[in-house]
């Protein structure tokens, strides 16, 4: 079967398949590293700004009665945008070049210094609010609980509820080549939500559709943050195969080793 839908391989027409993982251990190509680097240093530049702002509004507006409360509202509600921009811009930064699992401190520090950051660039301000002897008992209530609101929402947009690892892409990458004929390529939709083994697929050839996005496991999670892959293309192609969903599965994700980090995944 074919689809009459157009088809547009992502990074242009000349753009090649990724090699088969072969059992080895996902590692981002240096183009992801470069642009992961690039996020995150806008992402500490971004918190730098609201840890600055923090500071202004603690020792150039709090500390300094009578407290302009209008000016201490807004610029809390101002600082919002850098905390919550820095936590978008770490995450979309650790999906292009994901901790593994095996470092659980790092893992979890990658994944979630946002909110971390998000939290600090809040806390002391928080802290100091309500021991302000300048402000009254309901100028602290009120003031306290937009202050505590923003960091709440600061620290709850910085956490990853569902980080990536390399042990994850591995998986979905050798799932993909297990069924694929040893090639990581996938279709998806902009508005879809999985990947597909045949561009065919009813799931993505609907009156909806206009074009069909055609490239690797990674370039699908990474433009569209799409990772699982469709149930239907799943079962069509271990019935083609005459394959049983165990013999389907990926194979056991290597050790992570140093010399294993330092090796450059095909482009």
């Amino acid at each position: 079967m074919s689809t009459n839908k157009k088809i547009t391989r992502v990074g242009g027409e000349s753009a090649t398949t990724p090699e088969p993982l072969a059992g080895r251990t996902f590692v981002a190509s240096e183009e992801s590293k470069a642009k992961a680097k690039q996020w995150r240093l806008f992402a500490v530049l971004a918190w730098v700004v609201a840890i600055g702002i923090e500071l202004y509004l603690i020792f150039g507006v709090l500390l300094k009665p009578p407290v302009n409360m209008t000016f201490l509202i807004i610029g809390i509600v101002v600082n919002l945008i850098p905390a919550i921009l820095g936590s978008w811009l770490w995450k979309k930064a650790n999906r292009l070049d994901p901790a593994s699992e095996k470092d659980k401190t790092r893992f979890f520090l990658q994944n979630q210094l946002g909110a971390i950051m998000g939290v600090l660039a809040f806390l002391p301000l928080v802290i100091l609010i309500f021991t302000n002897k300048d402000l009254s008992g309901k100028q602290k209530g009120i003031v306290g609980a937009i202050a505590v609101v923003a960091m709440l929402l600061a620290g709850i947009a910085g956490v990853d509820f569902n980080p990536p690892s390399v042990e994850e892409y591995t998986d979905q990458i050798n799932q993909v080549e297990q069924l694929n004929d040893g090639k990581n390529e996938v279709f998806w939709t902009k508005s879809g939500t999985k990947y597909h083994l045949y561009s065919d697929c009813y799931h993505i050839n609907t009156d909806k559709t206009d074009e069909i996005m055609q490239g690797s496991v990674e370039q699908a999670r990474e433009l569209k943050k799409i990772t699982e892959l469709c149930k239907t293309c799943e079962e069509r192609r271990l019935k083609e195969k005459d394959m049983t969903t165990e013999e389907a599965l990926p194979v056991e994700t290597p050790e992570v080793t140093e010399e294993a980090s330092q090796e450059v995944a095909p482009e």
